[in-house]
């Protein structure tokens, strides 16, 4: 069992909370752990982020989550599959949207593949449209599609580049929000939970179309959690730091794995944000990063 379940003790104090410029208070406030922003040595921070654990365990979130209707968007990914195990793992019908899915990827009974482009919007529409003509409803969506492309100034980056930054990083959560807002407010505790990035808020040079679009969808998400805030729908963004992938690792073979995101962490802290009791979570935009970076 992941060392996320295991400790059930949560010290709120601990928690650093950054107010972003330029933006009203309370409501917009980044969670930020381990922030390079934040004030304290590197060894404290370490410590602060390692005391960011909800206060859960499997059985409870098992005990909520059963049978609870997930639509997971990029569901057979380097991060994807780590979050669809999740929640199948604790009984939830989860819906695994990919351009390519198929049933062999995930055999759980509560597992159904659906083979959807989610740069088209009329595909978008008629993805969550069957879901919710199978099902009767929908309760929760993970938006963990997107794609990675780097290594040119803005001068450099050709508009193919920028394009497919855009379709797949925001494009895609416009039209999947777009489409299952209405049935996830319908719940009455719906639950948006989005991959997103810490470049998003941390940019790097030689990065312009990533974290540009990056930066939009956090924007676009923390949007839709004031837009349906008294609905008891909430919209929550989390942004990793570089991600153990083999995809990643396949693109940077020199560094230094192990100061990488692990996947399962990431998933974890999804789980706990779409859980029934993460009302009082709402329009945040959370960072992970390893405590070891």
């Amino acid at each position: 069992m992941p060392a996320f379940f295991r400790e059930t003790r949560f010290q709120p104090a601990r928690i650093l909370l950054l107010r972003t410029r330029h933006t009203p208070p309370q409501r917009h406030w980044i969670i930020g752990v381990n922030s390079r922003r934040s004030q304290g040595s590197r060894a404290e921070l370490s410590k602060q982020r390692e005391t960011l654990r909800p206060v859960c365990a499997l059985g409870i979130l098992k005990s909520t989550m059963t049978e609870r209707v997930v639509f997971i968007t990029g569901a057979n990914g380097g991060l994807g599959t780590f979050v669809t195990k999740r929640f199948l793992e604790i009984d939830a019908i989860v819906v695994g949207g990919s351009r390519k899915i198929s049933k062999e990827d995930f055999e759980w009974p509560n597992f159904v593949p659906l083979p959807v482009d989610f740069t088209k919007s009329n595909a978008v529409r008629d993805a969550v449209q069957s879901v919710v003509t199978r099902f009767g409803r929908l309760d929760v969506l993970v938006h963990v599609l997107g794609g990675f492309a780097g290594g040119s100034a803005v001068a450099q980056t050709d508009d193919a580049t920028w394009e497919q930054m855009r379709d797949l990083n925001l494009t895609s959560a416009f039209y999947v929000l777009r489409a299952a807002i209405p049935h996830l407010r319908k719940s009455g505790k719906g639950r948006i939970v989005a991959i997103g990035s810490l470049a998003a808020v941390e940019p790097h040079a030689g990065l312009a179309a990533y974290v540009t679009f990056k930066s939009a969808l956090t924007t676009l998400v923390r949007t839709v959690a004031l837009e349906n805030k008294d609905s008891g729908m909430t919209a929550n963004v989390v942004l990793p730091a570089t991600m153990d992938t083999p995809a990643n690792r396949k693109s940077m073979p020199g560094a230094d794995f192990s100061k990488w995101v692990q996947p399962a962490d990431v998933a974890d802290l999804v789980l706990w944000l779409a859980d029934e009791r993460a009302e009082h979570i709402n329009g945040m935009a959370i960072p992970i990063d390893n405590p070891k970076a």
